[in-house]
């Protein structure tokens, strides 16, 4: 899929999360579909034409009236876990050792 701009980044002004959002938008879209001769379909080329978000609803505390768009440089860049909640950490760590 082609974008000539970068995703939205988003933040929620009443529990602080920086990470997890439901996303609900409209995207229209041209793209060459390719079929084969055993009518399998390769979809190639996607051009986003239009987009338009409709709502945007923070994981954690379930609001969408506190949450606001933010310019990706407000958000600190030498912090990877910025706006994360310490128990996403544990759960991230457990997965981890359960991998192992």
């Amino acid at each position: 899929m082609q974008t000539d701009r970068p995703p939205a980044r988003y933040r929620c002004t009443a529990c602080g999360n920086l990470t997890r959002f439901e996303v609900t938008m409209t995207r229209r879209t041209r793209a060459f579909h390719h079929f084969t001769i055993g009518g399998e379909l390769s979809i190639e080329d996607t051009e986003v034409l239009s987009e338009d978000v409709e709502s945007v609803e923070c994981r954690w505390c379930g609001t969408s009236a506190s949450v606001v768009q933010v310019d990706p440089d407000e958000i600190e860049a030498t912090d990877p876990d910025a706006g994360a909640r310490p128990d996403d950490a544990a759960r991230s760590d457990a997965g981890s050792a359960a991998g192992a």
